[in-house]
């Protein structure tokens, strides 16, 4: 079993930055993926960044250039660094890890970011 626990956000003006951070704890296989969705009221969830455990990384057009996310496969922790945010970033924030051998998602409970304009 698979234990995902994400922190960090917060509120922040236009322009400003926060870190997210995803650890996760277990049975965790070394070849997964992890990363973030988003989910703003009234809006479907969408998928902003994910990194596999050799590094590749895949981010929303919607925050390429301002996002950027990273791992440190030691700790199975994922950080996604969030730049120059816009109040549309406004959401709660979800980790996962999806071990890819099973196709297995384990979500981390929900972190709200909030950017005022």
């Amino acid at each position: 079993q698979v234990q995902v626990m994400g922190s960090g956000g917060g509120f922040v003006q236009t322009g400003g930055s926060l870190r997210l951070s995803c650890v996760a704890s277990g049975d965790v296989l070394s070849n997964n993926v992890m990363g973030w969705y988003r989910q703003a009221p009234g809006k479907q969830r969408e998928s902003v960044a994910k990194i596999t455990s050799g590094g590749t990384m895949d981010y929303a057009e919607s925050v390429e250039g301002r996002f950027t996310i990273s791992r440190d496969n030691r700790k199975n922790t994922a950080y996604l660094q969030m730049d120059n945010l816009k109040p549309e970033a406004t959401a709660v924030y979800y980790c996962y890890s999806k071990t890819l051998v099973t196709a297995r998602d384990d979500w981390g409970q929900g972190t709200q970011v909030t950017v005022s304009s």
